[in-house]
């Protein structure tokens, strides 16, 4: 490929001699003679201060945002939004080809992905899937590095989604991408509104700056197809020239509306209400985050041309998603779930989601990871201990902090509870304790790791399956060791 053909739809600021090239990379580590080096400026390190070494190891051209030195420098205004447009380019611009649909938020932002591509794989469209938890072409699955990928990586992705016959492509949207411009030069055909609360703000410092990533989403849309119950669902919409679509529990006025809400320890019933149209549905995982969840990938898909009982009945044939309120096979008389809730919204969602279904008591392990926000930290504490019988505090994914002083900062949150609060940094340990002390009728809540297969410690990464935790303690339990 040419290097004038990857610059096409990038505004650069000095003449440049055209080249074949053969890869584009921001890693100055991947360089190789023929390759396209573009300077990204990060938060630990600038790829300008590489520029010239890139080129010695043979670089084509290097893209820069400001003056490197390095021969065969392009310049362009910004070097993040340039490295998306260029790796579509670079790989025949297979989202022309798509319908992608965007879906973003605090949480639920994979329940729903994944319930969209069943709906429309419901109604026989082969649908693509990018997330948290894996990647998806059709049937076929792939590990996923990030909740939305890298620039080249997501455009390799759109290239075998398209050469697979994928008619569309649902996906989660970080706030982080969407801040990085990894979607930059992509239209979506639909983009979804959750809800909004405080996280990731290690990294965008303040809610507002954190909303205003969300809202980048919306304003590279055909529709929005937004939560009103949300308080920022306000901010999210405001002045968009795109058609919206609401969604809501308590508003009537909405597009859809669910009535008639019956909350079972088996799931959720309710009915759906839109345009003179009722249907029920049914839905294997229980609470209100799974009414929400339901409606925003039933009223995307059903404005993206799904029949509306098509949309209905797969919601139906859903078994939820891993690490989702996943329901482990133990053989027990007690049951013992897996979620990835690792936020104070989630984690208080989804104990008021076993609350309404449980009959006996709720135990909860959980821990909060390291080098992320610790002002959530005692705000789980307060939420577990208050929402729970018996509340494990733990370790999760630690990586360069002290898992002790982690559990000392949520603790303090927890000072006030009434019921039973024990402190465990080994996480094998913490869930043996827990398994150990539950009863016939009790929930054991597994929180923090979800899909997760691995712990980060200061030491790096190891494997760690909850699953198979799990499945060693009762194994060990029923031996009588």
């Amino acid at each position: 490929m040419r290097l004038s053909e990857v610059l096409k739809n990038v505004n650069t600021l000095n003449k440049y001699a055209d080249a074949d090239i053969a890869a584009i990379t921001d890693d100055s580590r991947k360089v190789s003679k023929g390759s396209v080096f573009v300077c990204i400026e990060g938060r630990n390190f600038d790829g300008h201060s590489a520029a010239s070494a890139a080129a010695r190891a043979g670089a084509a051209a290097v893209i820069a945002q400001k003056e490197t030195g390095a021969p065969g420098q392009i310049l362009v205004e910004d070097t993040r939004e340039a490295y998306s447009l260029m790796c579509a380019a670079f790989h025949g611009n297979p989202a022309d080809k798509l319908k992608i649909i965007g879906v973003t938020g605090k949480n639920g932002k994979t329940t729903t992905c994944f319930l969209l591509k069943e709906i429309f794989e419901n109604n026989g469209l082969k649908t693509g899937l990018l997330g948290t938890v894996k990647n998806m072409i059709g049937d076929r699955e792939l590990p996923a590095s990030l909740t939305t990928p890298d620039p080249f990586q997501l455009h390799a992705l759109f290239k075998e989604m398209v050469d697979d016959g994928c008619a569309f492509c649902v996906m989660e949207v970080s706030s982080q991408a969407l801040d990085q411009k990894r979607v930059a030069g992509l239209r979506f055909e639909s983009a979804v509104f959750t809800n909004l609360t405080r996280d990731h703000l290690d990294y965008h410092g303040d809610f507002e700056k954190y909303a205003a990533a969300k809202r980048i989403l919306f304003e590279n849309t055909n529709r929005a197809v937004v939560n009103i119950d949300d308080a920022a669902a306000g901010s999210m919409t405001k002045g968009l020239d795109c058609p919206l679509t609401t969604f809501s529990i308590k508003i009537d006025a909405s597009d859809y509306t669910a009535k008639n809400i019956n909350q079972k320890s088996a799931g959720v019933e309710y009915e759906l209400v839109s345009k003179g149209v009722i249907g029920r549905v049914h839905f294997r995982v229980p609470g209100t985050f799974s009414v929400y969840n339901t409606m925003g990938a039933a009223a995307c898909a059903v404005e993206a041309g799904v029949p509306f009982k098509t949309a209905i009945e797969a919601l139906g044939k859903s078994k939820g998603v891993p690490g989702r309120m996943e329901v482990l096979e133990t053989g027990t008389d007690f049951t013992v779930l897996i979620d990835y809730a690792h936020s104070p919204d989630g984690l208080e969602n989804v104990l008021n989601a076993l609350k309404e279904a449980s009959a006996g008591s709720i135990i909860t392990v959980f821990g909060c990871g390291g080098d992320r926000d610790k002002t959530k930290r005692p705000l789980m504490g307060e939420i577990a201990s208050r929402l729970s019988d018996v509340t494990i505090v733990t370790s999760d994914n630690p990586r360069s902090e002290d898992p002790s002083a982690i559990i000392a900062e949520i603790l303090e949150g927890t000072k006030k509870a009434k019921k039973r609060v024990v402190a465990e940094p080994d996480r094998t340990r913490a869930i043996e304790l827990a398994l150990k002390r539950a009863k016939e009728g009790d929930i054991v809540l597994l929180a923090g790791k979800g899909h997760e297969t691995y712990q980060i410690l200061g030491t790096g990464k190891i494997h760690y399956d909850e699953r198979e935790v799990v499945a060693e303690i009762l194994e060990k339990m029923n031996r009588g060791s």
